[in-house]
């Protein structure tokens, strides 16, 4: 099919139709610094196909592979080992050129697959029922709190100071535009949560309560009391979780209390993909299913009694009736799900619980080792396969001269929480099953070099 571009006159009749001047006008929304003045820096106006390919190829080998360099990023986007069946997998034409089946019941392997995915992520998160992914984490979060609000017609959430800051964002951002108030909290460098804080500040008026699990330092809390509290007070309980490998290992939300759980499904079968596309997990108790945005396919018979898929609760949806749709979502991270579900299916619950226990212990043994370091202060002794630092010196800085030496030694609090004099020293370390002892070390030899 030619492309046929818009001539001046089309553009011109656009902009008249809305209103606006000119093209800029359209970006009158977007900080003037953060608008590209005048041309890409290092890109010719033209060039051959061949000689853009190893321009590009150019700036991509600037990029640090991270299979190449000890890495203990982490913070809601997590480096694990995905088996090569995954990617072929996915890579078959049925699976990769499937979209959004909007006529549903002539896309049965489609519905199959993401029935046996929200079955999975039910089971996971403890949940009665799961929709058919979210964008990503953060979104999802956002849609647990709106979702609260429609259930107890309230409008005031409070956001657990553990709670990722980039969620925390993302929740303003549309809060905006909703009215809804958000109350939360910086996090403490301390080994304690917040949940007695979080306790104290349910009233009346509140539609949840917004933990994460475990939470942005790497603390894992007991939610069954905050979930009691809560529901004593009329409020939902939400849990985030954004490493759901710990799920083989510690106790799901669902089973302490939790009404809605939410979260980030990129550690199991999605690769970092240098920030996305990721998948939202979503899942819910079955009283609140017909509040629960998103997706979901149901499992049924047709008039000849044989198995079949179906959308269910469509009525839910932005392209059946959008007055009544229950989210802008009106689509759901297909593929990336799908990838969720074959690593899950290769792993199963042994494979799962399997995987946990290795991350755990080699998160042990690099906190045991690390500690020993001088000026290096283990924050929690309670967590999964994450933990906070407390450096001697700020960390920020500390961060970027290990990774000019191509040691990717975690994230600085500094870099999450700009501003806060209390958190610049604290260094929150990933340790995952692709970790070698060899990395441990290497780390351990940045930090000693950088805090001497």
């Amino acid at each position: 099919m030619r492309y046929l571009p818009l001539s001046a006159r089309d553009r011109a009749d656009m902009l008249h139709t809305i209103g606006a001047a000119s093209i800029d006008d359209l970006f009158v929304d977007v900080p003037e610094a953060a608008r590209l003045a005048g041309k890409i820096e290092g890109l010719p106006d033209h060039a051959s196909e061949l000689s853009v390919e190893r321009q590009l190829g150019a700036m991509a080998r600037q990029n640090v592979v991270a299979g190449e360099v000890p890495f203990f990023l982490g913070c809601g986007a997590y480096r694990h080992h995905i088996p090569a069946s995954v990617d072929h997998l996915i890579q078959r034409g049925e699976f990769l050129t499937s979209y959004t089946p909007y006529q549903p019941e002539i896309a049965q392997g489609t519905l199959q697959a993401l029935f046996e995915f929200q079955t999975q992520v039910a089971r996971l998160y403890g949940c009665d029922v799961a929709n058919a992914s979210m964008y990503d984490g953060s979104t999802a979060c956002w849609e647990a709190i709106v979702m609260a609000r429609r259930i107890t017609r309230r409008g005031k959430a409070i956001l657990s100071a553990g709670l990722h800051p980039h969620y925390v964002s993302v929740a303003r951002t549309m809060a905006k535009f909703t009215g809804d108030v958000l109350e939360t909290a910086l996090p403490e460098l301390s080994p304690d949560t917040d949940v007695e804080r979080l306790i104290e500040a349910i009233d009346g008026d509140t539609s949840c309560v917004v933990v994460q699990y475990p939470d942005i330092l790497g603390r894992i809390g007991d939610l069954s009391e905050l979930a009691e509290r809560a529901h004593a007070k009329g409020a939902l309980l939400v849990a985030v979780v954004t490493e759901p490998v710990a799920l083989g290992l510690i106790k799901s939300p669902g089973e302490m209390g939790a009404d809605i759980v939410v979260g980030e499904g990129q550690s199991i079968g999605v690769g970092l993909n240098f920030g996305g596309p990721y998948v939202g997990l979503f899942a819910t108790r079955d009283k609140y299913v017909r509040q629960m945005p998103g997706r979901l396919a149901g499992e049924t018979v047709d008039a000849d009694g044989k198995r079949g898929f179906v959308l269910t609760l469509s009525t839910r949806e932005q392209h059946i009736r959008r007055e009544k749709a229950t989210s802008n979502i009106c689509t759901n991270s297909g593929l990336c799900a799908l990838a969720f579900s074959i690593h899950m299916t290769l792993l199963g619950e042994t494979g799962l619980r399997q995987l946990a226990e290795l991350n755990h212990a080699k998160a042990v043994a690099a906190a045991e080792r690390l500690g020993q370091v001088p000026g290096v202060e283990l924050v929690n002794d309670g967590f999964f396969n994450e933990f906070t630092l407390r450096l001697s010196k700020e960390a920020r800085p500390v961060v970027r001269a290990m990774a000019e030496k191509f040691v990717l030694g975690g994230v600085s609090l500094g870099r999450l929480y700009p501003g806060a004099a209390a958190l610049a020293n604290g260094l929150v370390v990933a340790v995952t099953e692709t970790v070698t002892d060899e990395d441990v070390e290497a780390l351990a030899g940045a930090l000693r070099e950088e805090l001497a």
